[in-house]
């Protein structure tokens, strides 16, 4: 009985220094993760980010919390963070926000991503997840969920593409609108 006891013994004190000796070397192997942000590799970091462009009778301006840029084979993208664009034209202004963007200098095009509100001088208001917008064909586009509010309607679809130049908007896929009455209206 005695002897069962020490073999008892001798086998609990191996699975324990088993069990040890791989903890330990589990722990020593472990990368440890740096504290902080990560490192960025961009070629260049810029804080509190303002641009400024006049062309014909448009007047914009770009604002962001930060960018970052590279200029990858030539193309010129940056990153924003908290992006802010404003844009005056002859009849409304135009304000666009969003939570971060992309901006592709060579194809002149913009993305902008999270939250995304646009509002007008004119009463409109747009709400979607990511708008995308080229400077050569003067186009708006998103294949997101938007919601347009003007004039007591709000408009619910699966996307929007919009034409600048033709002033012409298409809502697309499944549409909901609703119309509330205008307070001129009720007061008759």
């Amino acid at each position: 009985m005695r002897r069962l006891g020490h073999v008892i013994l001798a086998v609990v004190v191996a699975f324990v220094l088993v069990v040890a000796a791989t903890l330990y070397t589990r722990t020593r192997a472990r990368e440890v993760e740096p504290v902080g942000p990560t490192p960025i590799k961009a070629d260049l970091n810029v804080k509190e980010v303002r641009v400024e462009e006049e062309t014909g009778k448009v007047r914009w301006r770009l604002t962001a919390e930060r960018a970052l840029m590279w200029d990858e084979k030539g193309a010129g993208r940056t990153e924003l963070r908290r992006v802010n664009v404003e844009v005056d034209e002859p009849d409304r202004s135009w304000s666009i926000v969003g939570d971060e963007g992309e901006y592709l200098q060579k194809e002149k095009r913009i993305e902008l991503r999270g939250n995304v509100v646009v509002t007008s001088t004119d009463g409109l208001r747009l709400e979607t997840n990511t708008l995308r917008w080229q400077a050569k064909e003067r186009r708006v586009w998103t294949n997101d969920p938007v919601t347009i509010f003007r004039d007591g309607a709000v408009i619910q679809g699966q996307g929007l593409e919009a034409w600048m130049a033709d002033e012409r908007t298409q809502v697309k896929g499944r549409l909901r609108v609703t119309f509330a009455e205008r307070a001129q209206e009720r007061a008759r």
